[in-house]
């Protein structure tokens, strides 16, 4: 019965209004600990960096959204769970393809040996 009435009240889709404004304002401390990480990498002579510049920046991101995701389970806000399932999928589909495709093509024609060291 509790499960129906959960179910029941998050189709309802009720928001509160500040809600977007709370998410941007979660994005600011995961915006400072990328730039600490990139910052730790950046000089570190390692094979395939963009590779695990990208994979990071996408844990961070899916973390938070799982967070939100948590959120609106617990306030019954069933849009702040659809927005958080919506962008994990979209930026591990990023990911996915940049690891698979766009991430080959810039080994391949890369200029800069530091930014892409080459096996």
């Amino acid at each position: 019965m509790a499960l129906q009435t959960k179910i029941r009240n998050i189709l309802g889709m009720q928001r509160h209004h500040h809600e977007v404004q709370w998410w941007m304002f979660s994005l600011a401390p995961l915006g400072v600990a990328f730039a600490f990480f990139f910052v730790f990498i950046l000089p570190m002579d390692i094979p395939q960096k963009d590779v695990i510049l990208v994979t990071g920046g996408a844990a961070g991101f899916a973390g938070l959204q799982t967070y939100w995701i948590f959120r609106g389970w617990q306030r019954d806000d069933g849009l702040t769970m659809l927005l958080g399932l919506v962008s994990i999928v979209v930026v591990s589909a990023l990911v996915w393809w940049y690891v698979d495709s766009l991430g080959e093509i810039l080994h391949a024609h890369s200029s800069v040996p530091w930014v892409y060291s080459k096996e």
